[in-house]
This record gives C-alpha cells, structure tokens and sequence, in this order.
C-alpha cells in the first residue's frame, strides 16, 4: 500500500511541475520585456544578455544618449513634418532596446489619448515618429561598475492635431 501510494504521488507531482514549467515559459520575465518578433524585428540585433536587460534609469544618469535631452527634442522639432490633422491629439510612445554596443531594436508603439486610453494615431504620424526615433545613433551604451548592459529606452511624444507639443522623458 505505501508503494501504491508513494507511485502515486510521484505521478502527480511529476504532471503538476511539468503543467507549471508550460504555463511559465508563456510569461515575461519582467513586465513589458520586448521579445524578439521575427516579423518586425531586424534579425541582425542581438543583446548582449536576453536575460539581463536593464532600464535606462538603473544606471542613475538619466537619459542615456550624447546631448541629453536637448539633442533629441533638437532632432526631432527640425526633422518632424507636423501634420494639421485634426483628433490626433495624445500621446505616442516608442519604446525599444538599447544594446551593449549602443545599437537600437525591437521597436515598439502604442498610443493614447489624453484620457489614457489606447488610440491608434494616423500612420503619417507613427511612421514618421518611428523612422526618426530608428535614425538616431547617440545612445551611450549602458554601463555599471565597468560590465556593460543592454538596456530598454523609450520616448513618449505628446501630440496635439498632428503638431508634436513634447518629447519625454
């Protein structure tokens, strides 16, 4: 009888390790992880660590990118080509991943109103955000006590009739 039983709870245990490993690999590692997505994905980026991917803001010197903020709202106020439309008013936020050589993929997109709620904003819009946000080539590449990291990056445009208002972080 304790054989019968011990045979048992093996089983069980056993299906029910092997259920929870399944449901595991479904989920993130960290909330808002960017997994490569060979349908969007430029095959050529790799991260130095898939499993170790920091945020921009662990490595206490704001935004990461030579110029600061300065040269990126520069950048994008003499290159974005407003377009007067009408209720494409709210927020568009690109976010993305910085290697450990400074090179950038994994591009994102989502947009919202100001109320916060998910809006998908005219295409000339996105498109142009997104090709300008790609152009840009002065990320630093994230380091902390002498190891260099991969690194998530994301600006959020502010958007009013099509005109672009601010540029965050």
């Amino acid at each position: 009888m304790r054989y019968q039983l011990l045979i048992i709870c093996s089983i069980f245990f056993h299906f029910s390790c092997s259920k929870i490993q399944k449901q595991e690999q479904s989920y993130l590692l960290q909330v808002g992880d960017i997994y490569y997505n060979p349908k969007i994905d430029e095959a050529n980026f790799k991260l130095c660590d898939e499993f170790r991917v920091l945020q921009y803001y662990n490595f206490g010197e704001g935004l990461q990118y030579k110029g600061e903020k300065i040269e990126i709202i520069e950048y994008f106020l003499s290159r974005y080509k407003a377009k007067n439309i009408k209720n494409e008013t709210g927020f568009v936020t690109i976010r993305f991943l910085v290697n450990c050589k400074g090179l950038t993929g994994r591009f994102r997109i989502e947009g919202m109103d100001y109320d916060f709620q998910k809006k998908e904003f005219d295409q000339s819009i996105t498109n142009q955000l997104l090709a300008l946000t790609q152009q840009l080539d002065g990320w630093i590449i994230g380091e902390y006590e002498g190891k260099t990291y991969d690194y998530y990056q994301y600006l959020t445009f502010k958007i009013k009739d099509g005109k672009l208002i601010e540029i965050m972080p």
